[in-house]
């Protein structure tokens, strides 16, 4: 569908977020006349979100810079089960002190994306522990359970690719549908929320909680246009290559500065493939549609500057704009100005170590650029590693504290674009 009245899904249409709804039609009628209450639900399995996210946390930003009320609901309950979409095995069970730790951490990254406040647009945080924690289980297969069968759960994409590939599915993650689905009843309830949003694996489990509260409302006699819900889906974002988007050698590409720096992140977007700036800056920045448009526009050299205008965007919405103007002068400094920054990266080894020697692989490994020793080892036989700007041809070669420079510091890099900088304590 296209010709939407609503601002919001104008937006999220022009930017490329939607990729299916439940019922286009009457959610735009009801988003252009009414503030709508929107959630997104994030389990805290790790004390950062990454990038894989980001989607789904640019679509609530846009929700409230429309007129509409975001929900950014935290799995501490459902943190204890686990979902099995995507996985091919069961999550490590998290104690109830570390998913309360991860939730307060995540919350700061949210600080960047969206304004927390009351009624009509100001943001909630929710966490479906609250009541989650307390269902008991006999009321709750009454309520909820019924509503559910087996033939069409076995159906689901979560469960179904587990199933054909023999690996284990416990009773516990199959719940998970059920309590997903729960929640959103729980947050229509409580705070009169109208719509969920997920990512494209998360359209079963959106549609069970749609299809759930319409249930229990006309089970409780009430009219089923009063539990009128909607789930809308963003699509997967996968590179021009076609690889999954937010992933690095290091690994995944984490919102949190304590686990991935500022400079980092602004370089991840800096080496964006040239087919994909656009696409991310529709997604990943709030730079205007025609400014964009005439960025696509550029061919080689000037294609540059649409790349760091896309890195100093995205970095400022995640960092701050203090943070993003560091790390694109530090870049600048080291890339073209040709210094070495004193904001790149630093990681600090024992001087009793240095003194003996550490293997560059292992140094390398330590200092981030690269996932294991295996994969250290293949960028030094590769030749894209480098100690000060020489290359490195022997993956096993002692770095000592004969490569500290001046300053007292040595150099790393992997490639041409990934850098670390090393001291002794």
């Amino acid at each position: 569908m296209s010709g939407f009245r609503s601002e919001f899904l104008r937006t999220l249409e022009a930017r490329g977020f939607i990729h299916q709804c439940t019922d286009f039609e009457a959610l735009d009628a009801l988003a252009s006349v009414e503030p709508v209450t929107v959630y997104v639900g994030y389990d805290a399995t790790a004390d950062s979100l990454h990038v894989g996210h980001l989607v789904s946390i640019m679509a609530l930003r846009w929700a409230q810079k429309t007129g509409h009320r975001p929900i950014v609901l935290m799995g501490g309950g459902t943190t204890k089960v686990g979902d099995p979409s995507g996985k091919d095995e069961t999550r490590r069970l998290l104690t109830p002190d570390q998913i309360d730790g991860h939730i307060a951490a995540i919350r700061r990254t949210f600080d960047h994306f969206v304004e927390w406040g009351g009624p009509p647009t100001g943001a909630v945080l929710a966490n479906n522990a609250d009541w989650l924690d307390g269902l008991a289980y006999i009321p709750f297969l009454r309520e909820v359970g019924r509503h559910f069968t087996i033939n069409r759960m076995l159906t689901f994409d979560s469960v179904k690719l587990r199933l054909e590939r023999e690996q284990p599915l416990t009773f516990l993650e199959f719940n998970y549908m059920l309590l997903q689905a729960y929640d959103f009843l729980e947050l229509w309830r409580r705070h009169g929320c109208r719509m969920q949003m997920g990512g494209s694996d998360q359209w079963g489990n959106i549609v069970n909680g749609v299809e759930l509260s319409r249930r229990i409302a006309a089970a409780d006699g009430r009219d089923e246009d009063a539990a009128q819900l909607f789930g809308l889906t963003t699509p997967l974002i996968t590179t021009a290559s076609g690889a999954k988007m937010g992933k690095t050698a290091a690994g995944a590409v984490w919102l949190s500065p304590e686990r991935f720096s500022a400079y980092d992140y602004w370089q991840f977007w800096r080496n964006t493939a040239d087919g994909d700036v656009g696409r991310f800056l529709k997604l990943f920045t709030e730079v205007t549609l025609d400014e964009i448009a005439r960025l696509e526009t550029l061919q080689g050299a000037e294609l540059n500057d649409a790349k760091k205008l896309l890195a100093t965007e995205a970095t400022a919405l995640a960092h701050g704009r203090e943070a993003a103007e560091a790390a694109a002068e530090t870049a600048r400094q080291t890339f073209e100005a040709g210094m070495l920054a004193d904001g790149l990266p630093s990681f600090e080894v024992a001087a009793s170590e240095l003194d003996a020697g550490i293997a560059a692989y292992d140094l390398l490994r330590r200092c981030e650029l690269a996932a294991s020793n295996g994969e250290a080892r293949r960028l030094v036989q590769q030749g894209g590693a480098r100690l000060n700007d020489a290359r490195l041809d022997d993956a096993n070669q002692r770095i000592t504290t004969a490569d500290l420079g001046s300053d007292g510091m040595l150099k790393l890099s992997a490639g041409r674009k990934r850098h670390a900088l090393v001291r002794t304590v």
